[in-house]
């Protein structure tokens, strides 16, 4: 029988974009045979309030054939990312007995892909000279700083956007600089290896 991760997602682009950088990061890490089960959806104002993301988990797994682990993949926004990642993790594992990963990323996902910049020039319309910020998990907005590296008129359309670039973008750079995408990769190693 196949092993699955089952991704818990907050938004429809992620739905598409995070099997592609699941299955990319299975990859490197020699894993590829291992399958990434069709995400999850839970909004994330569902997702922290009491009871959602324990009826989310065994919902998904229930409703999913070989599933081995569960990764949970949301935006911090505003939140402290340990605070949020320790509390939904500890709820998890209350509901579930496979192993889990929480992954809060710092501000918001599309961080990643400033972190990585540099590899997409030229995708979707981000321009030749664009260059990764420092620091770009701190960046409030990083939806908006995409538009703003995009030629003409173009603006970053997350459902569009999203899965194209988590394809393309150079993931060492991504795991160079930005500290939740490396908790991701973590993450995923710790569920493969049956840690619960």
């Amino acid at each position: 029988m196949s092993r699955a991760i089952l991704p818990v997602v907050e938004g429809y682009s992620e739905v598409e974009a995070v099997p592609v950088l699941l299955r990319r990061l299975l990859g490197r890490l020699g894993q590829p045979e291992v399958q990434v089960a069709h995400p999850f959806r839970v909004s994330r104002t569902k997702m922290v309030r009491p009871g959602e993301i324990e009826r989310a988990v065994q919902q998904g797994i229930r409703s999913r054939t070989g599933i081995v682990g569960v990764l949970v993949i949301l935006d911090a926004d505003d939140d402290d990312p340990e605070s949020l990642e320790t509390s939904l993790l500890h709820r998890c594992r209350q509901a579930i007995h496979l192993p889990v990963g929480i992954v809060a990323a710092r501000r918001e996902l599309e961080a990643w892909f400033l972190g990585s910049k540099d590899s997409l020039r030229g995708v979707c319309g981000i321009r030749e000279i664009a260059n990764a910020p420092d620091g770009p998990e701190a960046i409030r907005g990083a939806k908006e700083r995409l538009t703003r590296n995009m030629d003409g008129n173009r603006r970053y359309l997350e459902v569009d956007d999203q899965p194209v670039m988590a394809a393309r973008m150079d993931l060492d750079l991504a795991l160079q600089r930005c500290l939740s995408f490396r908790r991701l990769a973590e993450e995923l190693e710790k569920i493969l290896m049956g840690s619960p």
